[in-house]
């Protein structure tokens, strides 16, 4: 992978180009990052939709269709993601490279143009939205919504974290509530738009080759005329693990019971070494011979699956799985056994080589896809310290039995949550 360029646009705006010429496509994201608020976050999740489906230049989906056919099938998608305290707000196209292009021409900037024209000049009038666009949002945005509440491995693990972070921006959920989504109309959806474009921390990634500073200086233009003068700063706060565990047991009518363990750092000032706590989570719980498969789920039987995700943002630990009633306290017992064992370095040279193989052979795949390499950048811009994923590989192999004891001593009990059956 070529060299990195980063430009700093002010006022909390960054561009950053990753030159690859391993693809016939380049990807061009831009994502915005705005505190988690409960007031805020259904009316910024519908935003990136509304820009997405048409624009001033192009009031009508099937007019966008028709000009993306002609930059060569060039799409265009978007979403919102929770990372820390903050939600994203992200919108990307993809489209033809231009050493491709049959007659020359730089594709890459008309690609740019149009996701300037949607983000700039959506199709709004007399300082308001279109009502029939807004209430389609509001549908499709609401299934979303209770979607991922029906999806009870989600819902489980949605609720530890609400409970675990409960006065914390991270405990929001990224869509918000449903009954938030009422709240939303054709005036509000404006004032979300400009204030997300004024001030919300920005960072755009283009990945692929293309004339980068042309692509920059087309979005500083477009900023020219914004006030972002009161910009966010990406920022998650850090809350250690409380004393007592909580522990919550709530009721649905289901089968198969969800047990979603929580673990925060015990010490919110003690230095984390995000590699040794890369390792020791994925010796727990992240690979298919971590000591959660094999045990808890290979050996005894005790659920249907457990694996455990380490995030980085919050410094919290999730160990996930799917029981049944009867095991619930076994399954919680022995996933607590399988931790206190690699706090006492039970565990063999072999299983620790196997994990950072595993976990290097996954970082060699990042290479593999433009999503796969802006999402990693990404991660990488907002926490100002940029290393490659080769990089990275050389990090997680330097990783000694040492370093994962004692990142696996730095994190603790923090909630249990149990989603059960209601016995029928």
């Amino acid at each position: 992978m070529e060299n990195i360029k980063r430009f700093d646009l002010g006022n909390g705006i960054n561009f950053t180009c990753i030159p690859n010429s391993k693809f016939k496509t380049i990807q061009l994201s831009i994502c915005m990052f705005y505190p988690l608020e409960k007031e805020t976050a259904s009316q910024n999740a519908i935003i990136p939709n509304l820009l997405t489906h048409s624009c001033k230049k192009f009031p009508s989906l099937i007019s966008l269709s028709k000009k993306m056919e002609e930059l060569y099938g060039a799409s265009v998608s978007a979403g919102t993601e929770k990372i820390g305290d903050m939600q994203m707000i992200e919108i990307s196209a993809q489209s033809i490279d231009n050493k491709f292009v049959p007659d020359g021409s730089d594709n890459t900037f008309e690609i740019t143009k149009l996701l300037c024209d949607m983000i700039f000049d959506p199709s709004t009038e007399n300082e308001r939205f279109k009502d029939e666009n807004i209430e389609l949002e509001k549908r499709q945005l609401k299934e979303e919504i209770l979607a991922e509440m029906n999806d009870k491995k989600i819902f489980a693990r949605k609720r530890c974290i609400e409970i675990m972070c409960k006065n914390e921006k991270f405990g929001i959920n990224t869509l918000g509530e449903t009954h938030d989504v009422d709240k939303i109309d054709a005036v509000s959806s404006f004032k979300a738009w400009r204030n997300l474009l004024s001030r919300s921390h920005i960072e755009i990634i283009l990945v692929g080759s293309g004339a980068y500073a042309k692509i920059a200086d087309e979005f500083k233009s477009k900023f020219k005329d914004i006030n972002r003068t009161d910009v966010f700063e990406y920022y998650s706060e850090i809350i250690p693990a409380r004393e007592v565990p909580a522990e919550i047991t709530e009721q649905k009518n289901i089968v198969q019971c969800k047990l979603v363990l929580g673990f925060k750092i015990k010490n919110k000032y003690e230095k984390i070494d995000y590699p040794a706590m890369k390792v020791m989570n994925a010796l727990l719980g992240g690979t298919p011979q971590s000591k959660l498969f094999v045990n808890v789920r290979e050996k005894l039987s005790l659920c249907y699956y457990c694996s455990s995700r380490y995030l980085k943002q919050k410094k919290v630990m999730l160990i996930e799985s799917g029981v049944e009633e009867k095991n619930i306290r076994k399954a919680k017992k022995q996933i607590l056994e399988q931790i206190k064992d690699i706090k006492l370095g039970n565990f063999s040279d072999v299983d620790l080589e196997n994990t950072k193989l595993f976990i290097t052979q996954g970082l060699g795949k990042i290479g593999d896809s433009l999503s796969s390499i802006g999402s990693w950048y990404l991660a990488q811009s907002i926490e100002k310290n940029i290393i490659s994923p080769e990089e990275h590989a050389e990090e997680i192999n330097a990783v000694t039995r040492e370093d994962v004891i004692r990142s696996a001593n730095q994190i603790e009990l923090d909630t249990v949550y149990t989603l059960s059956g209601k016995g029928e």
